[in-house]
């Protein structure tokens, strides 16, 4: 297949580029920074200059691929709601190069916007909330008016995705710390998150569209809920900063936008995804991962 990524230089998707090629699909990968075009010209991928701020300057390399793999999204969280309904616009110009055929669009989600009850497992067929309660679910929304308009669509919801380097909401988490000189957690810590090893999501993003199973949900989950009180306690060892727990009524001050996210009990489940791809998780666990983080 030649496969369209976007956020094809970024933390995952150059390594979704890496898993396509090496799989034997062709590649068109977007950048839009000069400088991060060599590394992406290096994996073996076609360079296509586009930005997710002009949607329209994705469409050409859209309606040129066999499919679309969507990974970029503006991570500048102050501004988190703005970089929602911008990952909308961007779902709906891609759906309408794609309209009228039968060519997949794999669209990136969270397992956060799942709707269940608190603690209960967030698994593939629990409905989303709406944009209006979190922003990030505007990418859903997004990817069923396409549907709508006959357009093949899944989509992979990400839980904490991690290596040593980098992972997900826990790098700012750990941004915090260094910067207040403490890893603080909320109330007793029980709340957990999920998480999953970069190369096994890599590797599911592939799997999904050699699939392409128009209107299919995946998990991308390696470990079911990881406790925030471990993460932290982890976090402290690693960087030997003092650990504390705190109060609901201080975690705004201390987590700032990341308070409503660092206080959730969200664990998901891949049962389902494991089974209609037959993917499994191999990767490191997100405790492990931490234990390598960098103290510098």
């Amino acid at each position: 297949m030649r496969i369209f990524v976007t956020g094809a230089t970024g933390f995952i998707g150059s390594l979704v580029v890496k898993e396509l090629i090496a799989a034997g699909h062709q590649v068109i990968g977007v950048y839009r920074s000069h400088e991060k075009a060599p590394a992406l010209a290096a994996a073996g991928a076609e360079v296509y200059r586009g930005s997710i701020d002009d949607p329209e300057s994705l469409k050409d390399g859209a309606a040129r691929s066999d499919g679309v793999i969507h990974l970029a999204f503006n991570h500048d969280f102050s501004q988190f709601a703005v970089n929602c309904e911008t990952d909308r616009r961007v779902i709906e110009a891609l759906g309408s190069a794609l309209a009228g055929s039968d060519r997949p669009l794999i669209v990136t989600s969270g397992t956060a916007i799942a709707k269940v009850a608190p603690g209960e497992l967030a698994t593939e067929d629990a409905p989303s909330i709406t944009s209006s309660d979190f922003p990030r679910a505007a990418s859903e929304e997004a990817t069923a008016d396409v549907a709508g308009d006959g357009v093949n669509t899944s989509v992979v919801r990400l839980p904490q995705v991690h290596d040593p380097e980098r992972q997900g909401l826990i790098s700012p988490w750990i941004a915090i710390a260094r910067e207040k000189g403490v890893i603080a957690y909320i109330g007793e810590g029980r709340n957990r998150w999920p998480a999953a090893h970069i190369s096994d999501v890599a590797r599911l993003y592939r799997l999904a569209i050699e699939k392409s199973e128009p209107g299919a949900i995946y998990n991308a989950v390696g470990e079911e809920g990881v406790p925030a009180r471990d993460i932290a306690e982890t976090i402290g060892r690693r960087l030997k900063l003092p650990v504390k727990p705190i109060s609901p009524e201080e975690a705004g001050g201390y987590f700032g936008w990341l308070a409503h996210l660092a206080s959730r009990d969200m664990p998901a489940s891949s049962a389902q995804t494991q089974k209609k791809l037959g993917w499994r998780p191999t990767g490191p666990g997100l405790i492990a991962d931490l234990e390598r983080l960098p103290v510098s």
